[in-house]
């Protein structure tokens, strides 16, 4: 039988010979939705030619990465032009998406056209993004992503299918 001054000195060198059998793993991103993988783009809305403001979104989902592009267009200028750029503007958008079930989590920033982060001194929106979307699909080259926020539910067409390629994750 081991007494206690032996076990005392077996008990490290166990404990070391198991942290030496075991290696921190790089963060890599996820593998994200096989099925959301690639560029989507949406045409158009209904009655669109009779609102006077509305948007159209062009989404990028690499892994678990998106990125949106909202391009909105208006027929009312209510802020200064060089924001407004005679009715025309982009946001950006990039973070990180999970889904559940039939609900779609999109967790990010709002960027600059250059993927950097938007400071409050720009135009339209800046900080944190947070969005959930009822998400269906209608064979494998369109989406239906409806908000309970906005009353029109996006219809997105696949443009281009892309592979997830996990990166790891920079800090």
């Amino acid at each position: 039988m081991f007494n206690k001054i032996t076990l005392l000195a077996v008990y490290p060198v166990i404990a070391l010979l198991l942290m030496a059998g075991c290696t921190m793993n790089p963060p890599v991103q996820g593998s994200g939705q096989e099925h959301l993988q690639g560029e989507w783009r949406q045409d158009s809305i209904p009655g669109e030619k009779k609102l006077l403001t509305y948007s159209l979104s062009n989404f990028k989902f690499t892994c678990d990465s998106f990125y949106i592009a909202i391009n909105t267009l208006s027929r009312v200028n209510s802020g200064a032009d060089s924001c407004m750029n005679k009715g025309r503007w982009i946001e950006y958008i990039k973070g990180r998406y999970e889904q559940t079930g039939d609900t779609l989590h999109l967790r990010g920033v709002f960027t600059n056209a250059d993927g950097s982060l938007k400071d409050n001194k720009g135009c339209f929106r800046f900080g944190p993004y947070e969005s959930f979307y009822n998400i269906k699909t209608q064979g494998d080259s369109l989406i239906i992503l409806n908000n309970s926020s906005t009353v029109i539910p996006i219809q997105a067409k696949l443009i281009r299918r892309v592979t997830c390629s996990p990166k790891p994750l920079a800090y």
